[in-house]
């Protein structure tokens, strides 16, 4: 399983990029960078990563910080899948 590649098709696909999300890097800036990714997208974007990955996102877990970037996005995604 390829987490990266997995999360930037979720990106793309949630957020109708359009192939836009293939090029960023782990350090683009998600929330407040992207205009698409507002409070509405990152709620369906949560529930694609949980039936995507299989893990439950409690809302407590949930804070800015986590789409502050690509890579805090997939840290996120790594860490559910950890524990």
């Amino acid at each position: 399983m390829d987490i990266r590649n997995d999360v930037v098709a979720v990106l793309d696909e949630v957020l109708s990029l359009k192939g836009r999300a293939r090029e960023f890097a782990l350090d683009t800036p998600l929330l407040g960078a992207i205009p698409e990714l507002d409070s509405m997208a990152v709620v369906v974007l949560i529930t694609t990563l949980e039936e995507q990955f299989g893990f439950t996102v409690e809302d407590d877990e949930i804070d800015g910080s986590v789409f502050a970037s690509l890579a805090t996005l997939i840290d996120f995604v790594e860490g559910k899948l950890a524990a």
